[in-house]
Order: structure tokens, then sequence, then C-alpha cells
């Protein structure tokens, strides 16, 4: 199915571990999609305003500015606010699920992930999908 701006996707991969940047970008660039990457919030906040990527991956634990905060801060952009955001992390009690929900995550990944469920995940939410959460459903008090 083609995507709805008519081109490959551009995705933003943020995370601070290079190689799990390496991994996601193989998976993507596999695709035929076109990967950025940026190696904190911070650095994904002054690459987003320069490449306008159609989705954002984002971890939650990294240097400087976390994942949480930095999907804040694209929630409050106008020039942002309409960019996706997969999480893409280690984080998956079902507290962080609710944080990530109220930080503004369309989507959310937990390491470690099956490739192709990532890939599935990130295509769904650049189609327009719901896409369900791939860690543990939110238990219920």
């Amino acid at each position: 199915m083609p995507f709805p701006f008519g081109r490959p996707p551009r995705v933003l991969v943020v995370d601070d571990t290079d190689s799990i940047r390496l991994l996601l970008r193989t998976n993507f660039e596999l695709e035929g999609w076109t990967v950025l990457e940026a190696a904190d919030g911070l650095e994904c906040l002054d690459v987003v305003v320069d490449t306008e990527p159609d989705v954002v991956t984002i971890d939650v634990v990294m240097p400087r500015m976390d994942g949480l905060e930095t999907v804040r801060a694209l929630r409050r952009s106008a020039s942002t606010r309409h960019i996706p955001v997969v999480m893409v992390t280690t984080q998956a009690q079902a507290y962080d699920l609710l944080r990530g929900q109220e930080a503004g995550v369309e989507a959310y990944v937990t390491k470690p992930f099956d490739p192709a469920e990532l890939v599935r995940t990130v295509r769904e939410v650049l189609e327009g999908a719901p896409a369900a959460p791939s860690g543990p459903p939110p238990r219920r008090s």
C-alpha cells in the first residue's frame, strides 16, 4: 500500500545506542525508507526542524533530554505536533505505557523487539492505522 505522501517515508531514529540506531536504520532501509538519526532528544529537536520527517522512533532513556520530554516538546510546537512518534524502549511497565500515551506517543514497541513487528507498527502509524502496543497489556488495578 502506498503511503499518503506518495514517496518513501522519512524516519527519524532517536536512540543514544549506536547499535540500536544501526539495527533500526537497517530494517527501515530494507523497506526502502529514508532514515535520519539523532543520538538524544536535543539532537532530535534540531534534526526535526531541518528535515521534517514523516515519523519519529524514539527511546525513553537518553542523556541530555529523555524521550518523553522530547515528545512533549514536539507536541508543544505547531510545526512538529503532527509528526507521529513510535516509542522504542525497554521501559515496558503499565506506568511507562501510560506516560508515553500522555506525552503523545502514537505507538509503543518494547526492546528487545521483533524487527518485522517494529516495521509493521511504524508502517501502521504512517498509514494512519491504529497500532497496538507490543509491550505487555496495561495492568488493571
